[in-house]
């Protein structure tokens, strides 16, 4: 059988340092001693992957609130029930701490079945009003009973409360999102303190969590995936995969099973594209692939499964709705007892669940059938697979795509998964590389950053390129850089520039113009579209900070996309691990004449992704598209004729002429196109 072709995949090769998980005096980890020094704000969002210790980080700054700053109670807020484990009771003392993590098994309101429905979570009211009358200070549930002891008791019922909100990501600025509602009327009565975790880097996906105003009020205490994938003392490398098949994908499946690996198996969604309508029997016909059945562990109720080679493996269907034998399943997934063996399991297959808060440190594969639509979702899913544990020296995820259908009249219809696919990879690889800050030519060298063997140039006729081992971050020079002046625009360079990448990657024009239209000028997108992105996001900024922003994070993808494309061309085996991004930027910068903003906008940040597809797609479809994208061509509109004669004019400024409409360079030709767009219409429309 031929394996399904690879579509853009990303590989992170790890320091190994293990600083990430090497505990300081007081037993906190890199992520959590972070956070724990800003302990005192009335407001914190601290965004760290999965894994990296959020729960115990918690723990650390509720304990503080709770009995050095005054606050009386603190409610730990989870979006199911499963979390709500994560902060069971802890002897922290034990690892140095000068106290211990402990909830009495009255007020962990998640420990109740079925607490996660709406008529059960509305029962728990009671039981949090009765903890707040109480004198007991720690209290677990979940987001829905949360939501409804709000609505009931009245948010003054919590001042001087500790609330903290893990996976912050479900909360969102939509009227319609209760949570998000009630978040925002304790920020305006501002007497409750705010904890919020998100272990995602897409909040929200398509809406922001948090309004501009509430979400300034929020301290931010980020920690990378590199920070975190790079300081780990087991897992060597993470593998991001995307892979394409024809037909049913139970009939493809077992290419990239692999029985040997502890995996979890997310099936599709019964509605999803890739579905057969029959969960049940797709679970089943994955064990049958798998071998032959031998029945079920009465203890845990996994299913036993005989191999070829006379190897019993253990699944976990999560799958099959029949509640006493799933909750079986779960009790025997969470059981502490086991958390540390790695043989307890072998392979879980879910459909909803398994996502985030799921902690089995022993998965090495996440394979996901059907594109999911979340990019939070995917980065969750990722989560489960990136825990660092002894002998686990590799990890992957592995998405199972329908290739699109050649005979299908709509082609570029039929594409939509494949370029959600490239979308998440190019995220992805946003995601694990390390963080960028970029200032403008010869402003000096930063303490803690390392310049390369010649160290800082001033005046030098190549940028500087600094890079900080300890915290995963680059400073870089680029000339014509425009640096932000608002604090609200130094925050989003500094801290949501991905944010924006995503809007920007999930643009379906974006996407398929940058990759399969060559009349394209890479400008098209990267000074308008991503201009277009940046201003109707953020509205308030003035002209000048919005300029930056859309610098940044287009500096931001751009220097990924490069470094990652000169770092696959090293053949020096020293140069392939850990610091392969870090020389792949470095060299970038060595190659080109001058670092400008200039040359940064003519990079088409879908190069790579085209070079990829142009391998995996036939000839024949690969020419349907780009007729059927390039036929797609729309007139300029008038808002985007505007813009392009302000960049026309910029472009006058420097050159001392207007740009020509016979011009041999495509954005050229744009602004000349754009200007002639916008004289005709102020021609007819006179007083308009």
């Amino acid at each position: 059988m031929t394996a399904p072709p690879l579509v853009p995949s990303v590989s992170l090769r790890t320091g190994q340092t293990g600083a990430s998980t090497r505990p300081n005096e007081m037993g906190m980890r890199a992520m959590q001693e972070r956070a724990y020094d800003r302990r005192g704000e009335q407001y914190l969002l601290i965004k760290s992957p999965p894994a990296s210790g959020k729960s115990r980080a918690l723990m650390f700054i509720a304990l503080d609130k709770l009995h050095n700053q005054g606050v009386a109670k603190a409610i730990i807020v989870v979006p199911e029930r499963s979390i709500g484990g994560s902060f069971a009771d802890e002897a922290l003392s034990k690892f140095g701490f000068w106290s211990d993590w402990t909830v009495k098994p009255q007020w962990n309101l998640c420990n109740a079945p079925g607490v996660d429905e709406p008529r059960v979570a509305r029962s728990k009211v009671k039981a949090v009003g009765e903890f707040l009358a109480s004198d007991d200070r720690v209290l677990v549930c979940t987001h829905a009973t949360f939501r409804f002891a709000v609505e009931e008791l009245g948010v003054e019922a919590f001042d001087n409360c500790l609330i903290a909100v893990d996976e912050f990501h479900h909360v969102s600025s939509n009227p319609d999102n209760r949570l998000g509602a009630q978040l925002a009327q304790f920020i305006a009565r501002d007497k409750a303190h705010i904890v919020a975790m998100t272990g995602s880097y897409f909040r929200g996906d398509a809406e922001a969590v948090l309004s501009p105003g509430d979400e300034a009020r929020f301290v931010t205490v980020t920690y990378t995936y590199h920070e975190q994938l790079n300081g780990y003392e087991h897992l060597k490398t993470l593998d991001i995969g995307y892979f394409f098949y024809a037909g049913s994908y139970l009939d493809s499946i077992m290419k990239v099973l692999d029985p040997t690996l502890k995996t979890i198996v997310h099936i599709p969604n019964v509605n999803a594209r890739e579905s057969t309508s029959d969960k049940i029997k797709e679970a089943n016909e994955i064990m049958s692939a798998l071998g032959d059945w031998q029945g079920e562990d009465p203890a845990t109720g996994f299913h036993l499964i005989r191999q070829p080679d006379g190897r019993v493996l253990k699944v976990a269907d999560l799958v099959d709705d029949d509640g006493p034998r799933r909750d079986k399943v779960i009790g025997a997934l969470k059981d502490p007892a086991h958390r540390n063996d790695r043989d307890h399991v072998d392979i879980i297959i879910a459909l909803g669940m398994a996502k985030e808060g799921f902690d089995w440190i022993w998965c090495e594969h996440a394979l996901t059938v059907g594109y999911r639509s979340s990019l939070t979702e995917i980065i969750q899913i990722i989560g489960r697979a990136t825990r660092d544990a002894p002998g686990k020296a590799s990890a992957r995820f592995t998405n199972l795509i329908a290739e699109p259908d050649a005979s299908q009249e709509l082609v570029v219809d039929a594409l939509n998964d494949t370029l959600k696919a490239i979308a998440a990879s190019l995220l992805m690889e946003q995601v694990l590389a390390p963080r960028f800050d970029f200032t403008p030519k010869d402003l000096g060298p930063k303490a803690g950053f390392d310049y390369g063997p010649a160290g800082y140039q001033e005046g030098g006729k190549h940028a500087n390129v600094g890079f900080n081992e300890k915290t995963g971050q680059f400073h870089m020079e680029i000339k014509g850089l425009v640096t932000p002046s608002s604090p609200e625009a130094k925050r989003i360079c500094q801290e949501d520039l991905n944010e924006i990448i995503t809007a920007f990657v999930q643009d379906k024009t974006v996407v398929e113009r940058g990759i399969f239209d060559a009349e394209t000028a890479p400008q098209e997108l990267t000074v308008q579209r991503m201009g277009k992105i940046v201003r109707d996001r953020f509205p308030d900024l003035t002209d000048e900070d919005q300029e930056a922003v859309r610098q940044h994070a287009v500096a931001a993808l751009n220097m990924t996309q490069k470094a990652k494309a000169v770092a696959e061309g090293f053949e020096e085996p020293e140069l392939k691990g850990s610091t392969a991004f870090v020389d792949g930027v470095r060299k970038f910068a060595l190659s080109v004449r001058e670092l400008d903003i200039d040359l940064i906008d003519g990079i088409n940040p879908f190069e790579a992704a085209y070079s990829v597809l142009a391998k995996s797609m036939n000839e024949q479809m690969l020419k349907q598209v780009e007729a059927a994208i390039a036929g797609k061509r729309a007139g300029i509109p008038i808002e985007e004729a505007r813009d392009l004669a302000k960049r026309a004019r910029k472009f006058r400024d420097e050159r001392g002429r207007l740009p020509d409409i016979k011009s041999q360079d495509a954005w050229e030709r744009r602004m000349a196109e754009g200007v002639e767009v916008l004289r005709r219409h102020v021609a007819l429309n006179p007083n308009g």
